[in-house]
């Protein structure tokens, strides 16, 4: 290095200790430093954008130094798009709601979307859904739960579109991506009627989730298409351990040959309880299938039958209904329901 590129770096050194370290450098750091306007640095971090090449260079090699990159969000300002996501997440205490997530997030970072996240329950979706709003967001996905119409009046007023993962929703600028739910419940059942099963119990999640709600509806429809009818149903948290109670509560109730959960955590808080508790053998004397085929399900201690409620594609869906809407702000509504498999393995 020549002395003079030398004394100029330590001269720089020099300008950037004396801004300190409380602040992000600024590209009117960057500009008074390099001694250039404000929009010659814009233009330097601007593909495209004409700039002689010397003092791009100069402006570059002074960003480096200074530490400066940037401010992504406060460029998109000063166009339609920040690229922003606000993420309502399920309960990440929930098995295919944390893996759901983690492939959503990945997703989005993959199409150069930044997502917001907040997780959650159902008892602080509204506040998350205010304290998110304060950001600029390209749009608004909300995984599982409901919320209030006047906040998706309050959206709509925002311009935010709405996307809807597991349940649907009629409003303003509003897609939905949903399981078919019904349908799985029914595979299920034809299934074990085929094996010979006839004394069916069901255990669902809260009483106030659509998709439980569905489940069941389509267990009892197709039983009665069977001649059959349900013997005992209980609902609680969609949880392992609440899981494992309800099975000992349902079968000192009924004498059961069949149990279908709304959820795989469920089910292998049912499994774990039969097969360690209760004396029974799994699947000679009962059967269980659960629902949404988390990777746990899959595991050798478990090996447990259930429906795939399937991520890739229901994320594939979301992104898909994400692009158009953001093209076509006014298009219509779309619902798209996405069909469960049934995975056989060591449990029914």
């Amino acid at each position: 290095m020549d002395m003079a590129n030398k004394n100029d770096d330590n001269q720089t050194g020099m300008r950037r200790g004396q801004q300190g370290r409380g602040r992000r450098v600024t590209a009117s750091d960057v500009a008074n430093v390099a001694r250039v306007s404000r929009s010659a640095v814009s233009r330097a971090f601007t593909p495209g954008a004409y700039l002689d090449k010397d003092k791009r260079a100069l402006i570059l090699k002074t960003a480096r130094q200074l530490g400066y990159r940037p401010n992504a969000l406060a460029a998109s300002l000063h166009g339609s798009s920040t690229n922003l996501v606000g993420v309502v997440a399920g309960s990440l205490d929930n098995l295919y709601d944390s893996e759901f997530l983690a492939k959503l997030v990945a997703e989005l970072n993959q199409a150069n979307k930044w997502p917001l996240v907040l997780a959650g329950g159902d008892s602080c979706i509204e506040d998350s859904i205010l304290s998110i709003l304060n950001y600029p967001l390209d749009a608004l996905i909300i995984r599982g739960g409901s919320i209030p119409s006047s906040l998706i009046e309050t959206c709509a007023k925002l311009n935010i579109p709405l996307l809807f993962s597991g349940h649907v929703v009629d409003a303003p600028f509003t897609d939905c991506v949903c399981c078919r739910n019904g349908a799985g419940a029914a595979l299920a059942v034809d299934h074990l009627v085929e094996r010979g099963r006839t004394a069916f119990g069901f255990l669902g999640g809260p009483s106030s989730r659509s998709s439980s709600l569905e489940r069941l509806e389509g267990t009892e429809e197709r039983l009665k298409h069977h001649g059959l009818e349900l013997q005992i149903r209980h609902f609680c948290d969609y949880s392992y351990e609440n899981g494992r109670k309800a099975a000992k509560e349902m079968l000192a109730q009924a004498k059961l040959d069949a149990l279908l959960c709304a959820n795989d955590a469920m089910a292998l808080g049912a499994l774990s309880a039969i097969r360690a508790t209760l004396g029974l053998k799994v699947p000679d004397d009962l059967s269980i299938i659960g629902f949404d085929d988390v990777a746990l399900a899959a595991w050798p201690d478990f090996n447990l039958t259930t429906l795939r409620n399937p991520i890739d594609q229901t994320v594939a869906e979301i992104l898909r209904l994400l692009e158009l809407r953001l093209d076509s702000p006014d298009k219509p509504n779309e619902v798209v329901l996405v069909d469960p498999v049934l995975m056989r393995r060591g449990t029914d």
